[in-house]
């Protein structure tokens, strides 16, 4: 069942699956469980972050699976509390340590910070590509970075990140940063693709999965998948891990495909915090 999950190449000649499973919001005691459950049904591309405390429930699964660790891809992302580069060093062994594994293959600052340590991302991007060189973190990036973000690491430093892992959805197209990150050879991961459930009794799209024969969920994925997004849709519920795989055996129409995208609403539609403002760290 993996093998119908299509591929999207990325800058540095690393392939990712376009599809994935989140752990987002799953409880550490339930994660090994569910990326159990994902790992059956087809699942290889796994998204965790060290903000999540979950990487210990998610090494375990990949462990019991008994599959080689080459069948996956594995991202996790590096903590607020994490962006001096000593720090990001430390915190990025915990991570391999929990994964139980020797290397990711994806690693992303997992906010930009403006109002923390000088607004001094371009250091934790340079420590990032130090795992990028010794091949412990296949593939780097960041996450909730905005164009002026990305130009200044653009300017400021020399590898550039694989992907982009912003928030999209239909409220939320984001379009422009997606234009942004295509033209510079960025993918795009969309987080939160159902807006955290906010877009499925819409009745634009309650229509188009009308048409279709398909769920709610199911179409939304589907409309990022052909806009080229690469995501990984989070549950805890077995029902539901199968339900968010099952997005190859149809197609949205180019009108389907429209009537989703009138539905964005700019900023008015964001579910999360905004990268601008954001500055939070655990602890701090």
């Amino acid at each position: 069942m993996a093998s119908a999950v299509p591929g999207i190449l990325l800058n540095d000649g690393r392939t990712i699956p376009q599809l994935g499973f989140g752990v987002f919001q799953v409880p550490p005691p339930q994660t090994r469980a569910a990326v159990e459950t994902a790992i059956e049904v087809g699942y290889r591309h796994i998204d965790t972050a060290q903000m999540y405390r979950n990487e210990q429930g998610v090494g375990d699964a990949l462990t019991a699976s008994g599959l080689p660790r080459t069948d996956f891809f594995i991202t996790s992302k590096l903590n607020n509390d994490g962006h001096l580069p000593d720090d990001a060093r430390r915190k990025f062994d915990e991570t391999l340590k929990a994964l139980g594994t020797d290397y990711v293959d994806l690693f992303l600052i997992h906010w930009p910070l403006p109002g923390r340590y000088d607004g001094d991302f371009v250091q934790t991007w340079k420590t990032l590509e130090e795992f990028y060189r010794d091949g412990r973190a296949r593939s780097i990036g960041v996450s909730n970075f905005t164009q002026h973000h990305l130009g200044r690491l653009r300017a400021e430093t020399e590898v550039r990140p694989a992907v982009n892992q912003i928030e999209v959805h239909p409220y939320l197209a984001n379009d422009e940063l997606r234009a942004y990150n295509r033209d510079n050879e960025i993918a795009t991961e969309a987080y939160s693709p159902i807006a955290q459930g906010a877009v499925l009794n819409d009745p634009a799209i309650e229509a188009v999965a009308g048409q279709v024969g398909k769920t709610p969920a199911q179409v939304v994925l589907r409309w990022h998948l052909q806009r080229g997004d690469i995501i990984f849709p989070k549950s805890s519920t077995e029902s539901r891990i199968r339900e968010n795989f099952d997005l190859f055996d149809f197609e949205l129409d180019e009108p389907s495909m429209a009537s989703i995208s009138d539905l964005d609403r700019g900023e008015k539609g964001r579910t999360g915090a905004n990268p601008d403002s954001m500055n939070w760290i655990p602890n701090a």
